[in-house]
């Protein structure tokens, strides 16, 4: 009997233990959460334009920011800002208008300055190249001009592109609604990982799937504008591409079908044309890591050669040298 007492006292403290780990986790995580709630959520604005009326923004577009630093910067997407006056609402309620000091069509960024009597928060940022698929992430904006707002999720998956080859994106299952745009999104420990962009779905709502832009990028595309006003990453042209499988002498390459492509810029000029196909660039494959990675090198001075086929006509190598590499103004 003594026997059977001890082991059922045993087996009852063994689950009490359990239990008590497993809430102490939980809470632990929630506790986590709030915490980097907290610390991010002052750093993050209300953006409304509009024709003149400051508090206004029925008038205008609205969406969310990002402070950048301590001397007013603030990072913003592009597609919010419309009319001729711009507004910040920090999160105490105070207004400020704000001035366009540079934007970048390519990525969607826009960086707003204001001069603000108040203490400014800007956001710790962390290294994007560090997030992995399933790390925990908070999506913190304005979704409906509702007020700023706090969602979670995680990470869905990197690199995500749909043709820009200037561009990739997180993927998250964190709700983005509208007026989410240009809003943070950060990591537990309260960091930014992303700007807010994109909402993919048919209504302009959320249903599962958003997009932000990754921190690293958005620093580089910040410091620029800050510093030079525009943008001087290396730009051949404004396209996009789709990833292609083809058979070809009994053997499958990839390749990067052109799907779109502006009539003008050095790809243009060139003759590269839609339904074009690229297979080699710089003598490597035509996939698109080896794409966005011939633009970044380009910028350092080397040269971009791409072997392209143009339906069913031969091959056609093409070179584009540093020198005939435009700059994004």
């Amino acid at each position: 009997m003594k026997l059977f007492q001890t082991y059922a006292l045993n087996y009852i403290l063994v689950i009490l233990l359990t239990f008590a780990a497993t809430w102490y986790f939980i809470s632990n995580d929630k506790n986590k959460l709030v915490t980097a709630s907290e610390k991010s959520i002052e750093s993050v604005v209300t953006i409304s334009s509009n024709n003149g009326q400051l508090n206004s923004i029925k008038s205008g577009g609205i969406g969310s920011g990002v402070i950048f630093s301590k001397d007013g910067y603030i990072v913003t997407n592009l597609h919010i800002l419309s009319g001729n006056a711009i507004n910040v609402r920090l999160n105490n309620g105070k207004n400020y208008a704000a001035s366009v000091i540079g934007i970048d069509d390519n990525t969607d960024i826009a960086v707003l300055k204001i001069t603000s009597s108040d203490k400014l928060n800007p956001i710790n940022i962390a290294d994007s190249e560090n997030i992995k698929i399933g790390d925990r992430v908070l999506a913190i904006g304005n979704p409906y001009a509702i007020g700023i707002s706090v969602s979670n999720g995680i990470i869905s998956a990197t690199g995500r592109d749909y043709g820009n080859p200037y561009l990739q994106l997180i993927q998250t299952d964190a709700a983005i609604n509208p007026g989410n745009s240009g809003g943070a999104l950060i990591n537990e420990n309260g960091n930014l990982v992303g700007i807010n962009s994109k909402i993919f779905s048919k209504t302009g709502a959320y249903q599962g799937i958003g997009f932000a832009i990754p921190s690293n990028l958005v620093v580089q595309i910040v410091s620029e504008l800050i510093q030079y006003g525009k943008i001087r990453t290396t730009w051949i042209g404004n396209f996009r591409v789709a990833r292609v499988r083809v058979n070809l002498e009994n053997k499958i390459i990839n390749g990067l079908r052109i799907v779109e492509i502006e009539s003008f810029g050095p790809l243009y000029e060139k003759g590269v044309r839609t339904n074009d196909i690229i297979f080699e660039i710089n003598d490597e494959e035509g996939t698109w890591s080896n794409l966005t990675k011939s633009l970044r090198f380009a910028g350092l001075g080397n040269d971009i050669a791409l072997k392209l086929s143009s339906g069913d006509k031969d091959f056609k190598v093409i070179k584009i040298t540093s020198d005939q590499t435009k700059r994004i103004n």
